[in-house]
């Protein structure tokens, strides 16, 4: 019987060591490094968008935040724009590379209806008031176009940055 068993290969120890083991190239470093590149500019770019919008909406008193941190000082919600937008936009970049182009759609679509959504339950609680002029259809079709425009930058940054 024990002439019928199969000597089996084992790795030798050696192997382990950090000069045998799998060394990352250039360009998966490369690529790496565009990606981490594209995440933030599309971060600061989304950003800018967000503050720059809230500015001329408020400023045309479209809508206005009631509730928001120094109000003597700044007429929008600083905190939306600075720490609750670089979350939400890492979130959608994140989940987003990971979708088809149809699920990408669909995804934004679904984060048109949620934000339109979410802002009546905003307005309720007293941090966003809109005006008699406002539709919270303009929401929705505004942040799927906002997200749109956020994943094509994302993409043509990456493709730029991969380039150079």
């Amino acid at each position: 019987m024990g002439r019928f068993m199969m000597n089996t290969a084992q790795r030798l120890k050696k192997l382990n060591l950090p000069f045998w083991q799998k060394k990352t190239s250039y360009s998966e470093k490369k690529q790496k490094m565009s990606n981490h590149r594209a995440f933030v500019a599309t971060i600061i770019f989304s950003c800018f968008i967000g503050t720059y919008l809230d500015l001329l909406f408020v400023g045309k008193q479209m809508y206005s935040f009631p509730a928001r941190p120094f109000p003597d000082i700044f007429t929008i919600n600083v905190a939306f724009t600075l720490l609750i937008l670089p979350i939400f936009t890492t979130l959608f970049l994140w989940i987003a590379k990971a979708l088809t182009a149809f699920s990408r759609i669909l995804f934004i679509v679904l984060i048109g209806l949620c934000i339109s959504i979410s802002e009546s339950f905003s307005e309720n609680l007293g941090l966003f008031t809109h005006s008699e002029a406002w539709h919270h259809s303009y929401s929705l079709f505004g942040y799927m176009i906002f997200m749109l425009i956020i994943w094509k930058f994302y993409r043509w940054f990456h493709k730029q940055s991969t380039v150079l």
